[in-house]
């Protein structure tokens, strides 16, 4: 019994999903120990959607191994099912039905016994703060009531492992911090989660965090680890006028690798920070552009983030991929 509840809750060994000629997974290899917030992040087509339907054995892989919950996914997808919970990031429940009708009929295809569903529905409505509202119609609540709804209805049957797909895209902040609270609680309890997310404030909620790109996993860590990673250079922040002008300028400075728009100032990655604020700030001025002021600063998730994803992207475009 010891060595189960030691063992991770999810293995992943040199995943590998092709469509075609079009690779979706590339040899993503990584765990999740139990009780652990696993964060996803990457772009669109990235490959975070597909590593989780793959993993939840709605896909079946192209390569690699997989292991949820102590099962192989590709030996027995239907007892994978049976013991995760899955929240897509399109809103999955039935409009017309009440609250308590949803939370019904999902425990039935969870298989929630009888005698338990009762005592399961009213944990849902106590979770999602929707006393009162049990007999309301889903298409009269809020986005995010809807949102935990929606997590109560995929956690009914007490699943060991969550997967949550960019489950709180176009919801409020206040609305997506409450969500968060629910999911350290479920991590508290033992449930392992893994949730893809395109929102860098949500991934410093997570205990660790797999950046992807191409398909690829580029990096692997908690927030901390990922932002004292060096990124290859000296990070800069140059606020000035025109900025698409600038970028332009700035992008032909010998010694500066990169330029990318953070707000209303721009992140360059340079050799020497000193050096190369000092010929932006000129250089600007020189092309009509005075005023500019640059300051070295350290990098941030999103400064990681892109980093990251062009360098992969970069790595890819090189091995013709």
């Amino acid at each position: 019994m010891m060595a189960a509840q030691s063992a991770p809750a999810i293995v992943v060994d040199k995943l590998g999903k092709r469509f075609g000629t079009f690779s979706a997974l590339d040899a993503v290899s990584f765990d999740v120990r139990r009780g652990e917030i696993m964060g996803f992040l990457g772009p669109n087509g990235a490959g975070k959607s597909t590593l989780i339907r793959v993993l939840c054995g709605l896909l079946r892989p192209s390569s690699g191994r997989a292991v949820v919950s102590g099962i192989d996914i590709t030996q027995d997808p239907e007892a994978v099912r049976k013991r995760i919970g899955y929240m897509s990031q399109k809103f999955s429940l039935y409009s017309d039905l009440s609250v308590v009708e949803n939370l019904r009929f999902f425990g039935g295809i969870y298989g929630v016994c009888p005698g338990a569903i009762n005592e399961r529905i009213r944990f849902a409505v106590d979770m999602a703060g929707l006393q009162g509202r049990e007999t309301s119609l889903v298409s009269t609540l809020a986005g995010g009531w809807k949102q935990r709804l929606a997590l109560g209805c995929a956690i009914l049957h007490k699943p060991d492992v969550l997967f949550l797909d960019e489950p709180t895209s176009g919801v409020d902040p206040s609305s997506r911090r409450r969500f968060w609270t629910l999911i350290h609680e479920l991590s508290a309890g033992g449930v392992s989660v893994l949730v893809s997310t395109h929102y860098m404030d949500e991934a410093e909620y997570c205990m660790r965090i797999a950046m992807m790109a191409a398909g690829r996993l580029v990096a692997l860590g908690t927030p901390r680890e990922l932002r004292q990673q060096s990124i290859g250079g000296e990070l800069l922040e140059l606020e000035c006028a025109n900025i698409g002008a600038a970028m332009d300028l700035v992008a032909k400075i010998p010694g500066v690798h990169d330029v990318a728009v953070f707000g209303d100032a721009l992140h360059l990655l340079v050799d020497d920070g000193a050096e190369t604020a000092r010929a932006a700030c000129a250089l600007l001025a020189e092309h009509g552009l005075p005023g500019a002021s640059a300051r070295q600063i350290a990098p941030s998730m999103e400064d990681m983030f892109v980093h990251l994803v062009r360098t992969a992207r970069a790595q890819g475009a090189a091995a013709g991929t």
